[in-house]
């Protein structure tokens, strides 16, 4: 028997997250759905995850729109 978790964010860094949400919204748009100051001033996937790592709310903000995205990037 495989053991299989229900988390749908098992196995998935916040890299990946970032590296898809940016993909499929783009910085600008990003920007707009969540308020985070690493998002609309010189952004880059390499700083957003700098600030990410070290402040808990901003990941937990970026972790459900990354779940509530899921249907539209078409896992």
């Amino acid at each position: 028997m495989q053991n299989t978790s229900k988390d749908p964010l098992h196995g998935v860094t916040l890299q990946m997250m970032l590296e898809k949400l940016v993909d499929f919204y783009g910085f600008d748009t990003l920007s707009e759905l969540i308020k985070i100051k690493c998002f609309s001033d010189n952004p880059s996937i390499k700083s957003s995850l700098t600030f990410l790592r070290k402040t808990p709310w901003a990941r937990a903000k970026v972790e459900a729109l990354y779940l509530r995205s899921l249907p539209k990037f078409g896992r």
